[in-house]
């Protein structure tokens, strides 16, 4: 009976703590919750004045006693306080009515150390959870995008998000061999910040440069090459200055974090036992993360490994559906806890 009433009134949620984003997955309802792993301190005070989205667009713009911080690093926590008060407000966010803390799984980078993993379940059971279980960032995104891992053959899935590349080849619901790379959205971005500075003097934001990635950024050439207008500070003059860019260039400029990603990849598939090499030629491997959206980046892995490459039907939310089938399969776990 008591065991009834604690599953009524809680909800069970599914984190993807992302470094650029985090998706909240609440149980029978899918994913409710969407938004930017930003927050916006009062330096003062250290109050929290924004979280998410409204956080996110202060990005850059804020006064001196406000600043807003991302609090992930390399998928990692940077700063442990203000993760634990991110944590908190989306957790309350999704809650609704909640009388009891609810259980929650949260995935994680398969390269961080215990004591990485650690901080980020004492964030989560400080924000307010009542029990936390951890899943390979990997293996939730597989189990997100639908693939048989319970079969005996290879399973391969490549996630690029905001903070680490993780590349996973999975058999009998566990990871042969499993790869982690810092080198993912972020650094994407900041080589494009680099770019622009090197190649036209013009200073632009992390906003800007992600903005760029998102609307001319490519791996592969296109058949089309786009074109887009940036505006940023001339860092000679010290003057707004606008430029023209082509999708040709900012290929150019993320060709050496690309190439490390493609390096990663080639490196796991060198590991992988031949039984499970032998499956992948026909099978390929599936692409998650908001990296997989670059443009060409399938088709230039396809060339560089000889596999068929797709990309996922939703790869952003690949982990956090990963997540909340995770928690449908392991409630006969949680039960009595």
């Amino acid at each position: 009976m008591a065991s009834n009433f604690l599953g009524y009134f809680s909800n069970d949620i599914g984190i993807d703590l992302g470094t650029a984003n985090t998706l909240v997955y609440v149980k029978d309802k899918g994913i409710v919750l969407r938004e930017p792993s930003v927050v916006a301190i009062d330096t003062v005070t250290r109050k929290v004045r924004a979280v998410g989205a409204d956080a996110k667009r202060m990005l850059g713009r804020t006064p001196g006693n406000i600043t807003a911080i991302r609090p992930m690093k390399d998928g990692v926590i940077a700063d442990f306080d203000v993760t634990e008060a991110m944590l908190r407000y989306f957790i309350d966010k999704v809650r609704a009515n909640s009388f009891v803390p609810p259980r929650v799984v949260i995935a994680i980078p398969s390269g961080i150390t215990a004591v990485e993993k650690r901080a980020v379940m004492d964030s989560a059971v400080h924000a307010g959870a009542r029990k936390v279980i951890t899943i390979p960032e990997p293996m939730a995104a597989a189990i997100g995008v639908g693939l048989p891992i319970d079969e005996p053959a290879a399973n391969m899935i490549v996630d690029i998000g905001g903070g680490t590349t993780e590349i996973a080849i999975i058999s009998l619901s566990g990871m042969v061999i499993c790869k982690s790379i810092r080198v993912a959205g972020d650094e994407l971005d900041t080589a494009i910040v680099n770019y622009m500075k090197r190649a036209y003097n013009l200073m632009i934001g992390e906003r800007t440069a992600e903005e760029i990635k998102i609307r001319v950024g490519s791996a592969y050439p296109l058949d089309e090459e786009l074109t887009m207008e940036v505006k940023g500070r001339d860092s000679v003059a010290g003057l707004p200055k606008t430029i023209h860019i082509t999708s040709q260039e900012i290929r150019e400029a993320l060709s050496d974090p690309i190439s490390a990603i493609v390096d990663i990849v080639r490196a796991t598939l060198e590991q992988c036992p031949p039984e499970l090499s032998a499956d992948l030629v026909d099978r390929g491997f599936v692409m998650a993360g908001g990296g997989a959206l670059i443009r060409g980046i399938d088709r230039l892995l396809s060339d560089k490994t000889g596999l068929p490459v797709t990309v996922a039907d939703d790869p952003l939310s690949a982990v956090a559906n990963g997540t909340g089938i995770f928690l449908n399969e392991i409630n006969w776990v949680l039960q009595n806890v």
